[in-house]
């Protein structure tokens, strides 16, 4: 992320260089005396960060910010015309105004949320996915209705989104999360997947401790419930977006394809406080028989990790040798099955 507020253009082309140019370049030769011969080659920057809020130094109106974006961008693409140049956007009239006036100098455009506590559980588990089907329904009614997005495809980079409520435990904005809030993840990941043809990035924010998916002290650290239902997602589910419909409305499915095509990936959230089944039904897929099922369940929404205790909420795995066409998923659970093709 390059500095738009009290920076300028010429900052921005040099920290660039610095990170892309040839040890030929003044910046690249600096950044090989300082022990990295070979260019790092970032091709995603974002241009800013939250320009739209005041709090940020160097704050301007819309119509001032829109000349320092292309300005910015223009001294960028001097020194390395392949970057992938991100704006700083905010749904409502910000982005409409980058968008309006900007779009050649956008490949994506950076959206945010954060989401608080609702005291009904199915309620707060639905808010993460709420947003980001608001934020996907926004840009695509802009793409209607700005004449300068017509042929362009500029996409989402939902470059930070998380719950954040809750006392700091762990030092500054180190809230803690609970089960319902993993369940809200779960959700939200679903609904980045059916939206899959606008949102293009989405980067949990943050990593340890400040509101983090991790919790660290001096001696030990823990996966949060959040930091479980991402490593779940990240490590076994499919790449390739599959279309799902479920007829049991008090549970959320997506499903998904490996990258080799061997396996679907299908998964079930059940944020109710009661067992929900579900019918399976495929169709142009040839199941093997077997699967292999994770799961992530409590009893308990406000059940938590802590680094000073033993998991109170793991990732559970099972084989299943005969995988039944009704399922039967447990309350306030993340259900990943893994269903080898023939």
């Amino acid at each position: 992320t390059v500095n738009t507020g009290f920076g300028d253009a010429y900052s921005a082309a040099a920290e660039l260089e610095y990170s892309n140019g040839s040890t030929a370049t003044l910046m690249g030769a600096e950044r090989a005396k300082n022990g990295a011969l070979e260019p790092f080659n970032v091709r995603y920057w974002c241009i800013g960060n939250e320009m739209w809020g005041r709090w940020q130094l160097g704050y301007m109106s819309l119509n001032h910010y829109v000349q320092k974006h292309n300005w910015v961008v223009d001294k960028m693409r001097e020194v390395d015309p392949d970057i992938i140049p991100i704006a700083s956007g905010n749904a409502g009239d910000w982005s409409k105004g980058l968008l309006r006036n900007c779009a050649d100098h956008i490949d994506q455009m950076a959206e945010h949320f954060y989401c608080q506590e609702r005291k009904d559980v199915v309620a707060h588990t639905a808010w993460i996915a709420e947003n980001i089907k608001k934020k996907a329904d926004f840009h695509r009614q802009l793409r209607q209705e700005l004449d300068a997005l017509q042929g362009k495809d500029i996409q989402i980079a939902m470059t930070e989104w998380n719950y954040w409520y809750g006392p700091h435990l762990f030092g500054e904005l180190g809230t803690r999360y609970f089960h319902k809030d993993g369940i809200g993840i779960a959700r939200g990941l679903h609904e980045y997947y059916r939206n899959s043809d606008i949102m293009v990035m989405a980067n949990y924010a943050q990593t340890v401790n400040v509101i983090g998916c991790i919790k660290a002290s001096k001696t030990a650290a823990a996966l949060e419930t959040t930091g479980l239902v991402l490593k779940l997602y990240g490590n076994n589910y499919g790449s390739i977006p599959v279309g799902s419909t479920c007829d049991n409305d008090a549970l959320d499915v997506a499903a998904a394809l490996t990258k080799d095509r061997k396996a679907l990936t299908l998964s079930i959230v059940n944020p109710t406080d009661k067992a929900q089944q579900v019918a399976l039904d495929i169709k142009g897929l040839t199941l093997a028989g077997s699967a292999k099922l994770e799961r992530i369940a409590h009893s308990d929404p406000q059940a938590y990790n802590d680094p000073s205790q033993a998991p109170k909420v793991v990732i559970e795995e099972k084989q299943l040798t005969n995988l039944s066409n009704r399922l039967t998923v447990p309350d306030l659970s993340i259900n990943l099955y893994t269903l080898p093709l023939r």
